[in-house]
């Protein structure tokens, strides 16, 4: 096994660990398990807990920032051009979905020795994106909620999904849930911001 193929092995690995049990709920020695190594091998790869984690926050972010800046780019002042940003938003958090259930795990005060992530990552990426939909609303409108308001509902859905009759909870990854919660995105945002569909 290659040195870059036995990374990103570790970094996959650890972001399911993470994702699911959290940062403080993986240990290294689960991690190595997970991949079929020992913890040397892990630590030589990618360092301790802490620099892996710090590595798969910093990849799920590139990931996210090149999937926001794209959409953004593409951005039309209109109702049409929101509906594209957000639909193009609920796709990527169901292609990904390992990122938002560590952002998930980070609100609820996860890893919360790594106090800077927010700041770096998050904040610039909010800042985008309500610039971007800023252009749509109105100055009634406060936009830094609406973009939130999507983010939690998206991440809450990616993550515990919508608990049905049959008992089972439906995430993104039920074809049939996942069309009707962009549907009620959809509506949540185009009557907040007051646009006709």
């Amino acid at each position: 096994m290659s040195v870059d193929s036995a990374r990103e092995r570790i970094l996959d690995v650890a972001t399911g660990l993470f994702a699911e049990l959290g940062y403080d709920g993986t240990s290294t020695r689960l991690i190595a398990e997970a991949a079929g190594l020992n913890i040397a091998t892990v630590a030589y790869h990618v360092g301790n807990k802490r620099d892996l984690y710090l590595a798969i926050m910093e990849r799920a972010h590139q990931r996210e920032r090149a999937a926001l800046e794209e959409a953004t780019a593409d951005l039309t002042p209109d109702v049409e051009g929101v509906m594209r940003l957000l639909d193009r938003y609920v796709d990527f958090c169901a292609a990904n979905p390992d990122i938002p259930s560590l952002w998930v795990h980070r609100w609820l005060s996860d890893a919360s020795d790594v106090a800077h992530l927010e700041n770096a990552y998050v904040q610039p990426l909010m800042q985008m994106v309500a610039d971007a939909v800023g252009r749509v609303a109105g100055d009634d409108i406060d936009v830094e909620y609406l973009v939130w308001s999507v983010i939690w509902c998206t991440h809450g859905f990616a993550r515990g999904g919508v608990l049905r009759g049959d008992g089972r909870r439906h995430r993104m990854d039920d074809p049939s849930a996942l069309i009707r919660f962009r549907a009620h995105m959809r509506r949540m945002v185009t009557a907040t911001l007051g646009l006709a569909p």
